[in-house]
C-alpha cells in the first residue's frame, strides 16, 4: 500500500483499497484517536507457525519505498550502494540482513511467455545480478509484488494474481530471499485464498523465502496468517510524521498475543532519518518498534543519512530488545495522560521497559519492578539503552521524559546490584510558562531511586544565552537515601523582548556512589515564553500558539487545511456555509493556547470542510488544562456546522483537539470556524 505524494490520493482510507481495480492507486489509513489508549485484546490461542525455521526473530533490513517511492533514483546503483553501506557502516554486524526492492522494479507488461520483466533502465543487469551482488556481501535480497492484477503504483505494474506459481519460480530463480506481497487491485478475491496461494507457490520452489503479507490489517491477518506468512501488516501505510507513527503504534500495541518467532505483527517500515520528525521522535519510533518486536526495515536513503540517523539505527542494545529470541511483543502496563509504560519480557528473565511520553511537554513517568513482571528482589540493575549506563534501583523505575521522547531501559533482579551506582532521577515540576522580563519559578528534583545512597549531590539549571537563571534554595546535598529528594527552586527570567515560543533549558546533576564512582546526568526541559491574552473577544487564529500538531500539513489560519504545504487550503466551508475566520486542521490535531487563567469561554462553529466531498469523520474537543471541557461526538461531512462552546474559567492553557472519529484518518479536514476566545 502506498502514500503517493499528492493531495488527492494519499489519505484514501485503507478500507476502500480492497475494492480497487486495475490502474487505481492504493489506499492509506491511520486509526485511533490521538489521546486514546488501545483497548485490551483477549489473549489468542497459539496459532501454528510455518515451521520452516525462517524469521525466528523479526526481519531486519532496508526497503526503498519510504525514501524514493517510484522516482528514478530507485535503481540498481542505489540497491548496491545500500548493500555496501550495510557492511561499511556496521549495520550488517548490528543484524540488518535484507536489502528489499519495493514497487516499480518491473516493466508494466509481462513478456510473451507471461514472465515478469525487470525495468532495463533501472536494472540493466537484471534482478539476479543484483541478488548475486547482495549475496556476495553476506546479505539477502527482497522483492515486491501485489496479490492483485496490478501493483499499487498508478503505472500499473503487473501483480501476481493468477500468476503465483510462475512468479514464485522467477523470484526463486533470481535468488530472492524475501517477498513483500501487497493488496492492491485484488478483484475482490478472498484475502486468505490469495495469500495462501502465494504461500504454496513459494513453498513449491524449494527456496527459503521470507513471506511478508501486506494486506494492511483489513481482514485481521493476525487471526489467521500464522501458518500463511512470516509477518503481516497490521495497519495502513506509515508516513514520516509524528501523527502517523503514533496512530500506527496504538493500532499495533493491542495485538501482542498474536506475535512470536516465525509470525510477527508488522506496523510498517521505519521512517528514521527521512526528515519529518525530530531525532527525539525518531528515537521513540525506533524504541517502540523494538519493544513491539516489529520488523526493523530501514526506510531512509542511507547514502544521504546523517550520523545521528546511523546512531539510532545502529544502537545494538535497542536492536537486542527487538531481536530477543523469546519473541515476545511488549504489552502496555499503563498509558494515563500520555505517559506510556510498555514492557517486554526477555529470554534472560529481564524486562525491556519503554517510558514513552506522548505529550508535548516533559512528563514524569513512573512504574515498578513488580508492575512490569519482575519478581521481588533486594535490588535490581537498570540499564539505560540510549545512555549506555547501568545503575541499581530499589524497584522504582522512573524518569522525566522529554516531549515525544522515550527512555528505554532493561531491568532485572540481580544479586550483584550493589556493584552499580544508584539510579538518580532528575526532573522538574511542570514546564514553565513565563512572560518576557517577568520571573517564573521552576522547581527541580533529584531523587535517589537506588538501594544505595547518592553522595555529594549537586544540581544546576542553565537556559538560553541572555536568560537569567538563579537558584532560590539549596543546590547540593551531602547524601540522599533511597527515596530521598533534593528539591531546588529556580527563578527563571527571559529577557525583555524575547519572542513567544519554546526554549530549551538543561537540568544537570552530579553525584557519587558509596564506592566513589562519579556519575553525571542531564535532562532537557522546555520553557515557553508567552504573552497575556488580550481582554475582550479575539479570534484564536489571530493569537500565538503554544504548540500545534496536525495530521497532514500545517494548521492553516482562516483557510481549510489543504493537506500539504502551508497556504494550500481554500475558504473555510462547512455545509455550504463559508467562514472568513478560523483554523483549518486535519485529524489527528492538537493546538494549544496560553490563556493565563484570565479567560472564560471558547466558542466555535465546527465541522468537516466541504473540500473533501462526502468523506471525513471527526470529533472536536476543547480541553481546559487537563480537563475535557466540551466535545461534539462524531461529525461527518454530511452534517452542517455545529456550535461548540466551553467554560474555561481559571485555565492556564486551552487545547483544541480533533480526533479521527474512531474510524481511521480518511480525508478528515476539520474546521474551527469563527473560533473565539473571551477574556
Amino acid at each position: 500500500m502506498r502514500h503517493p505524494h499528492t493531495r488527492t490520493t494519499r489519505t484514501i482510507h485503507r478500507k476502500l483499497a480492497a475494492a480497487l481495480t486495475a490502474g487505481l492507486l492504493c489506499a492509506a489509513g491511520l486509526a485511533t484517536p490521538a489521546l486514546a489508549a488501545p483497548a485490551e485484546t483477549p489473549a489468542a490461542p497459539a496459532a501454528p507457525a510455518l515451521g520452516d525455521g525462517l524469521a525466528l526473530s523479526p526481519p531486519m533490513g532496508f526497503n526503498n519505498w519510504n525514501s524514493t517511492h517510484c522516482r528514478a533514483e530507485f535503481n540498481e546503483s542505489m540497491v548496491k550502494g545500500i548493500a555496501d553501506l550495510f557492511v561499511q557502516k556496521g549495520l550488517k554486524d548490528a543484524g540488518y540482513q535484507y536489502v528489499n526492492l519495493d514497487d516499480c522494479w518491473a516493466l508494466p507488461n509481462r513478456d510473451a511467455d507471461g514472465k515478469l520483466v525487470p525495468d532495463p533502465v533501472r536494472f540493466p543487469n537484471g534482478i539476479k545480478a543484483v541478488a548475486d551482488y547482495v549475496h556476495a556481501k553476506g546479505l539477502k535480497l527482497g522483492i515486491y509484488t501485489s496479490a492483485g492484477t496490478k501493483t499499487c503504483n498508478s503505472a500499473g505494474f503487473p501483480g501476481a494474481l493468477g500468476h503465483e506459481y510462475s512468479d514464485a519460480r522467477q523470484f526463486a530463480g533470481w535468488g530472492v530471499d524475501y517477498l513483500k506481497y501487497d493488496n492492491c487491485n485484488n478483484q475482490g478475491v478472498d484475502a486468505k485464498q490469495r495469500y495462501r496461494t502465494m504461500r504454496d507457490a513459494l513453498k513449491a520452489t524449494g527456496r527459503p523465502i521470507v513471506y511478508s503479507i501486506c494486506e494492511w490489517g483489513e481482514n485481521k491477518p493476525w487471526e489467521w496468517a500464522a501458518d500463511v506468512g512470516h509477518l503481516w501488516r497490521t495497519t495502513g501505510d506509515i508516513s514520516d510524521s509524528w501523527s502517523s507513527m503514533l496512530s500506527i503504534l496504538k493500532q499495533n500495541l493491542p495485538l501482542a498475543p498474536h506475535a512470536g518467532p516465525g509470525h510477527w505483527n508488522d506496523p510498517d517500515m521505519l521512517e528514521v532519518g527521512n526528515g519529518g520528525m525530530t531525532d527525539t521522535e525518531y528515537r521513540s519510533h525506533f524504541s517502540l518498534w523494538s519493544v513491539m518486536a516489529a520488523p526493523l526495515l530501514i526506510g531512509t536513503d542511507l547514502r544521504k543519512a546523517s550520523q545521528a540517523t546511523y546512531d539510532i539505527l545502529g544502537n545494538k542494545e535497542v536492536i537486542a530488545v527487538d531481536q530477543d529470541p523469546l519473541g515476545k511483543q511488549g504489552t502496555v502496563v499503563s498509558s494515563a495522560g500520555g505517559r506510556w509504560v510498555v514492557a517486554k519480557e526477555m529470554k534472560d528473565g529481564s524486562r525491556a521497559v519503554a517510558l514513552f511520553n506522548e505529550s508535548g511537554t516533559a512528563q514524569r513517568i513512573v512504574t515498578g519492578a513488580g508492575a512490569v513482571g519482575l519478581p521481588a528482589a533486594d535490588g535490581y540493575t537498570l540499564r539505560d539503552l540510549w545512555q549506555h549506563r547501568t545503575y541499581n534501583t530499589a524497584g522504582t523505575i522512573a524518569a522525566t521524559v522529554p516531549a515525544h521522547g522515550t527512555v528505554l531501559l532493561r531491568v532485572q533482579a540481580d544479586p550483584r546490584w550493589a556493584a552499580q551506582p544508584p539510579a538518580v532521577e532528575l526532573g522538574a515540576d511542570g514546564s514553565p510558562l513565563l512572560e518576557a522580563a517577568t520571573p517564573a519559578t521552576l522547581t527541580s528534583t533529584v531523587t535517589d531511586l537506588g538501594r544505595t545512597p547518592a553522595q555529594q549531590v549537586s544540581v544546576t539549571l542553565t537556559g538560553p544565552a541572555g536568560w537569567t537563571v538563579r537558584a532560590a534554595s539549596a543546590t547540593t546535598a551531602a547524601a540522599l537515601p533511597t527515596g530521598g529528594t533534593l528539591r531546588t527552586d529556580w527563578r527563571v527570567t527571559a529577557p525583555a523582548g524575547t519572542p513567544t515560543g519554546t526554549y530549551g533549558l538543561t537540568l544537570r546533576t552530579s553525584y557519587r556512589s558509596p564506592s566513589g564512582t562519579a556519575v553525571s546526568n542531564e535532562v532537557p526541559l522546555t520553557a515557553s515564553v508567552v504573552v497575556p491574552p488580550p481582554g475582550g473577544t479575539s479570534y484564536l487564529g489571530d493569537l500565538p500558539r503554544l504548540s500545534a500538531a496536525n495530521g497532514w500539513g500545517p494548521v492553516e489560519r482562516d483557510t481549510s487545511n489543504g493537506e500539504s504545504a502551508a497556504g494550500d487550503g481554500h475558504a473555510l466551508t462547512v455545509g455550504g456555509t463559508v467562514y472568513a475566520k478560523g483554523l483549518g486542521v486535519h485529524a489527528l490535531s492538537d493546538i494549544s493556547f496560553y490563556t493565563g487563567k484570565a479567560c472564560e469561554k471558547v466558542t466555535a462553529d465546527v465541522g468537516v470542510d466541504d473540500e473533501k466531498d462526502t468523506k471525513g469523520t471527526v470529533a472536536f474537543e476543547i480541553w481546559a488544562d487537563g480537563t475535557k471541557a466540551a466535545s461534539t461526538g462524531v461529525l461527518t461531512n454530511a452534517m452542517p456546522a455545529r456550535s461548540l462552546s466551553a467554560d474555561i474559567t481559571g485555565a492556564e492553557v486551552v487545547r483544541l483537539v480533533v480526533t479521527d472519529g474512531g474510524d481511521g484518518i480518511d480525508s478528515d479536514h476539520a474546521d474551527w470556524a469563527n473560533a473565539r476566545l473571551s477574556c
